[in-house]
């Protein structure tokens, strides 16, 4: 180790990192490192949008159906989420610099092959492997960044550009995409992500400081867990897009919900018994990583949802081109990355729970303006208002949850609550657009026999924003639950600060 990492040269109050295996022994520059981590993460978010302007043009290159252009969606964001967990538990395990390099070299090779893709199998199993490399890339680019910067205002500030890069990423991925689908063509937003991700590489092979492992990590994977828990999301994600087009009484669908009934039930038996279990049960009695957790994955149904239907309202109901579509993204975007920089702000004057449900209702509020579009309306008149709104209170709720969600944790546990986070919200994500696919194609369908195309799409765009709303309430509902959970583990910090009080020894006796 050199002698910078004695002590922090910037006043950060950064602690010194010892090198873990396979890593790196350069000074920590932690506002470096930060960039390069919310690189990563930009690059991750990025792609779960960046198609979603181009499917139509994807969609006629490969001979995708209509299904298969959710599958590209879907595919990418299931192996991302059923795999986090995987990904925190092999970062803590094996080193968190070293399954960031591993998940990025993954994710580039992965994006690139789509972009060679001539036929819907290649493409979405190449989507599918993109999504296997950000599941090690995120959660191990979060607990670098969890513990670069320990608790006090400067992980405040770092979570804050997390969550700006986090929103942004989804909105600069609908504006690159459309953008390169009109410039360049299709293949070129996978290429895109792949020379992205490759900068990002060498980027964090130069500036990231490695981690030691820290004690009481596991010793060994959970295999069996991992794989009942991904088969079983697999079959639910499976059988909720199966229904939109097939209907809720479908054999295969009653299989495949069966099928993840029992493969989830496995997921709990094997974890309750497994000595390194890949969730282990103690993780949901830590800080706020239970409600933390369950009202991110609320977040991510509505989040995932919005920028795949928005672009294709504008497209296919609007008129507007690929580059329009995506150009119509900057405001939602830097709406959110007002709101991720006012979250810190927020949460010191009102109180970190009341700052959540203030930005969850502004998206609800948002949601509902948005669920007004109509056949005939416009970008100014329907749709920039409520994206404004809705960036807004997305950037200041993405902020605090993630704060939350990792809050109180044990440091053998740092990956794997980040990867729970990151889990929750895009396996809430490919849930969510199942259900919201479908609850918009059954009523698009249900108006196609008297209304005009475009009047029938907008009935079913305005259903899934106006559903959108209503999970966006429920998750609000949630925050006095969170706010006593604070109060618990604020009452445990404090005891386990406070010292040991002196004993105290009777008084003597005398006798008579």
């Amino acid at each position: 180790m050199s002698e910078s990492l004695d002590g922090p040269a910037d006043g950060s109050g950064v602690p010194p990192l010892a090198a873990d295996p396979g890593g790196s022994s350069s000074a920590v520059r932690p506002g470096a490192a930060l960039a390069v981590l919310a690189g990563a993460q930009f690059a991750v978010a990025l792609s779960t949008s960046i198609v979603n302007v181009a499917l139509p043009a994807v969609r006629d290159g490969v001979g995708l159906s209509e299904t298969g252009m959710a599958w590209v969606v879907n595919s990418y964001g299931l192996a991302f989420g059923a795999l986090l967990l995987l990904g925190g538990r092999a970062a803590d395990l094996l080193g968190r610099r070293r399954v960031l390099l591993a998940g990025l070299g993954l994710f580039s090779a992965a994006a690139l092959v789509a972009g060679l893709a001539t036929t819907p199998w290649m493409l979405i199993a190449a989507r599918t492997a993109q999504g296997v490399g950000a599941a090690a890339v995120a959660p191990a680019a979060l607990s670098l960044v969890m513990q670069l910067f320990p608790p006090g205002p400067g992980r405040g500030k770092a979570l804050g550009v997390w969550g700006a890069v986090s929103g942004a990423g989804g909105a600069a991925g609908v504006l690159l995409g459309g953008v390169l689908t009109e410039g360049l063509g299709w293949p070129w937003v996978f290429h895109a992500s792949a020379i992205g991700a490759v900068l990002v590489l060498a980027c964090t092979i130069v500036l990231v400081p490695a981690t030691p492992r820290p004690d009481g990590a596991p010793r060994r994977l959970d295999l069996v867990g991992t794989v009942t828990v991904t088969l079983g999301l697999v079959a639910l994600v499976y059988g909720l897009t199966a229904a939109g087009r097939s209907g809720w009484s479908d054999p295969l669908v009653l299989g495949s919900f069966a099928t993840a009934c029992v493969l989830l039930l496995v997921f709990v038996l094997v974890e309750r018994r497994h000595p390194a279990p890949l969730l282990p049960p103690r993780l949901f009695s830590a800080g706020l990583v239970a409600p933390a957790n369950l009202v991110m994955a609320l977040l991510g149904s509505v989040w995932v949802g919005l920028f795949f239907f928005l672009p294709l309202y504008q497209q296919q109901v609007l008129g507007a081109g690929p580059l329009e579509a995506g150009l119509s993204q900057l405001p939602l975007a830097a709406a959110n990355m007002l709101g991720s920089s006012l979250a810190l702000r927020l949460a010191r004057r009102l109180g970190p729970n009341v700052a959540l449900a203030a930005g969850l209702l502004t998206q609800t509020a948002g949601l509902l303006w948005l669920s007004r579009i109509s056949a005939d309306g416009t970008f100014l008149a329907d749709v920039l208002g409520p994206i404004v709104v809705i960036g807004l209170g997305l950037g200041i709720a993405f902020v605090q949850l993630t704060g939350a969600a990792v809050t109180g944790v044990r440091p053998a546990d740092s990956g794997l609550a980040s990867g729970l986070v990151n889990t929750t919200r895009q396996i809430g994500g490919a849930i969510g657009l199942a259900v919201l696919g479908t609850l918009a194609a059954s009523t698009t369908a249900s108006f196609s026999a008297y209304h005009s195309r475009a009047e029938a799409l907008t009935e079913g765009y305005r259903t899934a924003f106006l559903v959108s709303a209503l999970i966006l309430a429920a998750g609000s509902a949630l925050t006095p639950y969170l706010a006593h959970r604070s109060a618990r583990q604020a009452e445990a910090d404090e005891e386990e600060a406070a010292p040991d009080p002196a004993p105290r020894h009777p008084a003597p006796t005398t006798s008579r």
